[in-house]
């Protein structure tokens, strides 16, 4: 640690700068003697290995630089004068990245017939995998450790020879073994639900499914419209029809023949006995209630947000947990990617699914399916989706601005569910023209449970605080329906303030990524000094969770290890509490250059890809040799 202070010492008249935490003035340090350190420290602890490791080459990648200093805020004129054509080119994410499937780190793999021992292989001579065990372990990488999570906690490997910690529970002959009783133990549970079968996939992609209360939804919204242009025609022809005698045509609007009660039926045939379906029918006032209130919920986070990471908030306290944005069209022809985003672990007692699109008939059959198909407590709306991709389709925020489609989506969904519907939503699309408070009036008719409000625009982006007094007048409109909170929350003294503005609950985002200890933090009300090893801890835990989850074989290790890394690239902005020079954290405030109080916690400080793979590599063992990373976004949203 003497390399530490004497680095920090070079920089005693170090000055603070705008939008830079303050840190205390001993632990401060230069760019240079802050990388020189660890790199002589990680060499220093790993040897030569390190230092011929090929990710060092990548330090000559321009696109895995860390992020350049935050620039101080310049004059109208001189913005004008340095102004770039290009805007948004170092805004957002990174579209360019390098994008390599974990698939590719093995060439060829066991043949899964070898694995789980189901005799001959169904492809005969044609299957392009090993199939002799000898072959395979000679080629096989080496062996990530000497104890396997999976084996330990169930009993068993399903990966078997596959697997990356294989000595743990293979024997000298290559059979695997099994602890009988935790085998016993976990024999019949389902760890993990809403999985989709090979049945439903198949009968989604021969459009097969019935989609019943859709159907008769739909109907009524094609009902309108008939009778809306047969209105129309009768206004141009009035002289002809004031002539003839005529029926009065009356308007019905969406809501007067919406059949959501036993009073309103829908325009289908009513004529003979009374059935079950007819005296059993599911009322609005009979859905599922759920008690949203003074809950701390974590946002549906897109690829941070999975299964793993859940369950590492929810071990520190989040009490609300929902799956990463689906979109609703590639649910519906059952891609088993998206379908993945919706599964569900035991210890998630309180779970929703997002799903996002921008058609009513496309968002209701995915609510019907959703509703029959799986296990939840509430489906949510993602209307505040901001990038191009999804907003150019008119879904995300644009459906913001179509609410004639927005008040069809909610009212269909709304009818084939039998858990709450919520909303999640932004200020408006213009940064000064808000429009949140204008909908949440509406919303309140059209049938919604609970709806979100992240206090920006979509063309603000990251680059303004969140507006809570805004959300303070929207909380208010939306009495009494609960209306939560979201926006640059890092600390439980922001949770206090956030609180005080009359929301029902508040939702944390980049709080969570950056510290997921934060829900601890807010309910028993205190700082929290998380010290390096108690994080090293936490990712080893993440670790452990994607092994579960993806495999702990090459394919699922690598995968686990691009999550980790993901995460990694906003867990480095945390500054722990003891070297802060004034406590809290804001969350728009860059950490300066600084050295830690050990070798770990200087390494878990830095914004470099290089440093978040050594990290990696402690917990999952050496990269891939064709290894690549670049984190999806940019660290610009401070």
């Amino acid at each position: 640690m003497e390399a530490s202070v004497e680095d920090a010492t070079e920089t005693a008249t170090h000055v603070a700068v705008k939008g830079e935490a303050a840190i205390k003035q001993e632990f401060l340090t230069t760019k240079d003697a802050f990388h020189g350190f660890l790199d002589s420290q990680w060499q220093g602890s790993k040897g030569e290995k390190a230092a011929e490791n090929e990710t060092q080459q990548q330090k000559k990648d321009p696109f895995v630089d860390e992020p350049e200093c935050k620039k101080p805020k310049l004059d109208p004129e001189d913005v004008k004068k340095t102004e770039k054509q290009d805007k948004k080119r170092f805004r957002g994410q990174n579209k360019s990245r390098p994008h390599i499937k974990p698939t590719t780190y093995e060439e060829k793999r066991l043949c899964s017939s070898v694995i789980q021992k189901n005799g001959e292989c169904k492809f005969g001579d044609k299957c392009i995998f090993y199939h002799d065990v000898a072959e395979y372990l000679a080629n096989k990488p080496a062996d990530i450790g000497e104890r396997c999570y999976l084996y330990d906690t169930f009993g068993k490997c399903e990966y078997g020879l596959a697997c990356r910690f294989a000595k743990a529970h293979t024997t000298a002959e290559f059979k695997t073994m099994e602890k009988a009783e935790l085998v016993e133990a976990y024999g019949g549970k389902t760890l993990v639900k809403n999985s989709l079968s090979k049945d439903l996939q198949y009968r989604l992609r021969k459009r097969s499914v019935i989609f019943k209360k859709s159907e008769e939804y739909l109907k009524t919204l094609s009902n309108n419209k008939d009778q809306k242009e047969q209105q129309g025609n009768g206004d141009v022809c009035t002289a002809e029809v004031s002539a003839e005698p005529k029926e009065e045509i009356q308007h019905v609007s969406t809501e007067e023949s919406l059949p959501t009660c036993p009073d309103i039926q829908p325009p289908v045939k009513t004529v003979g006995p009374l059935t079950d379906a007819d005296v059993i029918k599911l009322r609005p006032c009979e859905k599922k209630k759920v008690d949203f209130q003074d809950k701390l919920y974590l946002a549906p986070l897109t690829t941070c947000g999975n299964l793993p990471f859940r369950r590492v908030c929810k071990r520190f306290g989040a009490d609300i947990t929902c799956g990463e944005m689906a979109m609703c069209t590639n649910l519906l022809q059952g891609h088993q990617s998206e379908w993945a985003l919706l599964k569900r672990h035991e210890s998630e007692d309180l779970f929703g699914v997002q799903v996002e699109g921008c058609f009513p008939d496309t968002m209701t059959r995915c609510a019907e399916l959703i509703n029959n198909y799986t296990d939840v407590d509430f489906v949510d709306i993602n209307s505040g989706c901001p990038i191009d991709l999804v907003y150019k389709k008119g879904g995300g925020c644009g459906l913001m601005t179509r609410t004639r489609k927005f008040e069809q989506i909610i009212k269909g969904m709304n009818y084939v569910l039998d858990v709450p519907l919520t909303v999640k939503i932004r200020t408006g699309v213009q940064e000064k023209s808000n429009i949140a408070h204008k909908l949440i009036g509406e919303m309140k008719n059209w049938g919604v449970s609970m709806v979100t409000l992240h206090g920006r625009s979509r063309e603000q982006r990251y680059t303004k605080l969140a507006d809570w007094d805004y959300i303070s007048t929207c909380a208010k409109l939306a009495d009494p329906v609960p209306l939560f909170g979201n926006g640059d929350i890092l600390s439980y003294e922001d949770a206090v303030k956030a609180k005080e503005t009359g929301v029902s609950g508040i939702m944390i985002a980049r709080g969570a990524l950056i510290k997921p200890w934060i829900f601890t933090e807010i309910k028993e009300s205190r700082h929290w000094d998380v010290s390096s090893s108690e994080r090293l801890d936490i990712l080893r835990d993440f670790t452990n969770f994607g092994l579960e989850h993806w495999g702990s074989d090459t394919r699922g290790v690598e995968k686990t290890r691009n999550f980790l890394l993901e995460w990694l690239s906003f867990m480095c902005r945390y500054i722990p509490v003891g070297l802060l020079e004034r406590v809290p954290q804001k969350i728009n405030e860059r950490p300066p250059y600084y050295m830690g109080r050990n070798f770990l916690e200087s390494l878990m400080a830095s914004q470099n890809v290089d440093d978040w793979i050594r990290i990696s590599e402690m917990l999952l063992g050496p990269v891939p040799k064709n290894f690549n990373f670049l984190p999806k976004h940019k660290a610009n949203s401070y």
